[in-house]
């Protein structure tokens, strides 16, 4: 016969709790900030009301990271903030410490490195991107390496705070979008509805989670010579890509009906003005790899008649919104 009473405790599984990982100073003074400002590029430095003072300072990662990297940045910690630093959702790494004379020496390690130092206040930050071919079952094309050719132009831009504003850009490598909402995305599209291999389909594919993977419902099963396959409602396909990754014989990539679009104006925060969607203002791009010229160019472009243009603390969707479409443009040249 069973206990009436519980004895034993259920032990939850997922990841450890994030305030394991804190630094000392800021547990201590958990929601107790004073204030915080940034010295130079890249460097934060936050003073708690206690007195404390934290210096925080980001550098830019390539996102795929080797072990032998890990490890260089993992001594970086250990040799000047008691082995503290942490990965932002932005791919930037953060050093924390407490003592201000350790801010310089490490900058200069990590410059040496490769690893650039910046990416906070005024300036354009890391870019927020999905996966690419390295992981991603329906990529039109390899985010990481977008990211690659637009930073390469950008590297300056991240090093100093000379924008009006910061600026958020994002790469999404198809038009389920994980990159987000942003100041500038680069986002591809498929331009056309899948291409079925009748003959593949049902030895390699199950059908029901092909046509579960359809958002639209535009999937439907259909005999095909005599054998169970599928087919595409092309009236309501939106091409996203994702019956690829739940059956390859449904494939929808193509060099040249894999395109690109360019969006601005998101805003996710609600900081100084409401949170706003993206607009589209380029598409047809070509998907060139590797190093899409066309995109890196246009992005430039609109970041250089928003740094002439913007005024102080204006986002970029607030600037387009004052001065309007057809100026901008006529500013980023009709791209």
């Amino acid at each position: 016969m069973s206990s009436p009473e519980r004895t034993w405790k259920t032990i939850e599984s997922g990841p450890h709790t994030y305030k394991e990982a804190l630094h000392p100073v800021v547990i201590n003074n958990y929601g107790k900030w004073k204030y915080h400002e940034i010295p130079r590029p890249g460097v934060l430095k936050h003073v708690g009301e206690s007195g404390d003072t934290l210096f925080t300072v980001r550098a830019g990662t390539p996102r795929q990271d080797t072990v032998d990297m890990v490890r260089q940045l993992c001594d970086i910690a250990d040799r000047y903030c008691d082995g503290h630093l942490r990965f932002t959702v932005r791919n930037n790494v953060e050093f924390l410490t407490p003592n201000g004379e350790n801010v310089e020496p490490m900058i200069r390690d990590l410059e040496a490195m490769g690893f650039p130092v910046g990416g906070a206040g005024n300036c354009v930050s890391s870019v927020s991107h999905t996966q690419g071919w390295l992981h991603c079952d329906i990529p039109a094309t390899d985010a990481s390496g977008v990211v690659k050719s637009m930073m390469d132009t950008l590297y300056n831009e991240f090093k100093h705070m000379e924008m009006p504003n910061k600026v958020r850009l994002s790469t999404s490598c198809c038009s389920i979008n994980c990159g987000g909402q942003a100041d500038i995305a680069v986002v591809v599209k498929h331009t056309r509805p899948p291409r079925i291999n009748h003959d593949h389909l049902s030895m390699i594919c199950e059908l029901p989670k092909a046509v579960a993977r359809c958002p639209v419902a535009a999937i439907r099963p259909t005999v095909v010579n005599g054998k169970r396959s599928l087919m595409v409602d092309e009236a309501k396909c939106i091409c996203c890509g994702a019956c690829f990754g739940a059956c390859p014989a449904m494939e929808i990539n193509h060099p040249e009906h894999s395109k690109f679009a360019i969006w601005v104006g998101g805003k996710n925060s609600n900081a100084r003005s409401k949170p706003s969607t993206m607009s589209i203002v380029a598409h047809n791009l070509p998907n060139n790899p590797p190093r899409w010229p066309e995109v890196t160019d246009a992005v430039g472009r609109i970041l250089t008649a928003y740094k002439a243009g913007g005024r102080p603390w204006e986002r970029v969707g607030e600037w387009i919104n004052r001065i309007g479409w057809k100026r901008f443009f006529e500013e980023t040249s009709r791209i």
